[in-house]
């Protein structure tokens, strides 16, 4: 695939879900991402289902969402081939993504240190559940655990009293996003100095990076934010309110759009105890169960189309395969259609970026455990003879 990171070489070492989300990100910006997998079931999300596809029914479409794009080779790290193995792929690499817990990869015989003497270009990614120091530096982390101590669970649900995980694995997601743009960085900066730096995130950075105004409204206004259902903590109306038919959310922003708003739903905008936003806010009860009573006149359809023509952002709540159906999000390249060796085509999200001048790539299917074996070891074995043909030139 043809993209900005083109030539890049990545190695992942990394399994589950934030590593290869993160090598996955960067596999779609034309990265060659050579994922590396133990022989004996590979990642662990190969395992993790259901749903399960294929004629066995044993493929895992968790596997399916995070390593489009991307290479497997079959090695146990554990012994001295697989170990030796890595790092002649490390010498050869711009980047490796990692996610091990804290002290597991200098276990291996593969510290900092030792990747740097190998590869002083390197930039190393590591991502860690709660970072690799602090009082519980190297504690294990998963998605959910992440949540529940980063405060994100709190603030999330129909009311303080009952915290909800986000549905999807937000941290995990959110951490490989932030370790990919800080490989890009870090890839930029080598340019400048030669050399490789260590990029370090965790899923509960990345859920603390996300507080945005909740962090602000405690770190300089004292309050503490708590779940406040579907609708918006600060701006009122903001949220999802019951029509004819079922749900549609309206998000009146600024008070033109407000002022349109209720004159739509025959609601006086001047009355006192709506008249700013704070003061909807304030009165955010009152105002909804009036909303609420006049939306009922008509279905969801009729509302959205009169809340467009009004400029009003507005939109229906829509189920997963209704996304996906949608003609906006496949316009926008959100799903492609790849050739997996055992299920044939088959469609998958797509890459969230775009850049004008570059046509969509040709993706490739997540791999089969170890199926690019051979094609690996060709590829180092070349890159090796010309790094040797360059020094005997030098």
């Amino acid at each position: 695939m043809l993209g900005p990171l083109e030539g890049i070489v990545v190695l992942d070492l990394s399994r589950a879900l934030a590593g290869p989300h993160a090598a996955q990100l960067l596999g779609d910006l034309g990265a060659r991402v050579i994922k590396v997998e133990h022989p004996d079931g590979g990642d662990e999300s190969r395992g993790w289902g259901p749903p399960f596809v294929g004629p066995d029914n044993d493929i895992s479409t968790y596997f399916l969402a995070a390593n489009r794009n991307k290479q497997s080779i079959a090695v146990d790290l554990k012994t001295p081939e697989g170990k030796a193995l890595v790092e002649r792929v490390a010498r050869h690499s711009d980047v490796l993504v990692e996610n091990f817990r804290t002290g597991v990869l200098d276990r291996l015989g593969l510290p900092v240190e030792r990747l740097h003497e190998l590869n002083p270009r390197l930039v190393i990614l590591s991502i860690t559940g709660f970072g690799h120091d602090g009082p519980e530096g190297g504690r294990p982390g998963y998605d959910q655990i992440a949540q529940g101590e980063g405060g994100l669970m709190s603030l999330t649900g129909p009311s303080p009293d009952q915290p909800t995980r986000v549905g999807a694995s937000i941290a995990d997601l959110l951490a490989g996003i932030h370790g990919a743009y800080g490989v890009a960085a870090a890839l930029y900066e080598r340019e400048r100095t030669g050399r490789g730096r260590v990029v370090r995130t965790s899923l509960l950075a990345a859920i603390t990076g996300v507080h945005a105004y909740h962090g602000t409204a405690w770190t300089v206004g004292g309050h503490v934010s708590t779940a406040n259902g579907n609708h918006h903590v600060s701006i009122t109306p903001y949220g999802s309110f019951r029509c004819a038919d079922g749900l549609l959310q309206v998000g009146a922003a600024n008070e033109g759009q407000w002022r349109k708003v209720a004159e739509l739903l025959g609601i006086d905008p001047a009355t006192p105890r709506y008249a700013t936003n704070r003061d909807r806010t304030a009165h955010r009860d009152e105002l909804i169960a009036e909303m609420e009573k006049a939306l009922a006149a008509h279905d969801r359809d009729h509302w959205l189309a009169a809340l467009a023509e009004a400029g009003v952002p507005a939109g229906a709540i829509r189920s997963i395969d209704e996304v996906y159906a949608w003609e906006q999000t496949r316009s926008q390249g959100l799903v492609v259609t790849v050739e997996h060796p055992v299920l044939g085509p088959i469609e998958l999200p797509g890459p969230p970026l775009r850049f004008d001048g570059l046509t969509g790539g040709r993706h490739t299917a997540p791999p089969a455990l170890g199926q690019d074996g051979a094609a690996v070891l060709a590829w180092l074995e070349a890159c090796e003879r010309r790094s040797t043909s360059e020094e005997s030139v030098r």
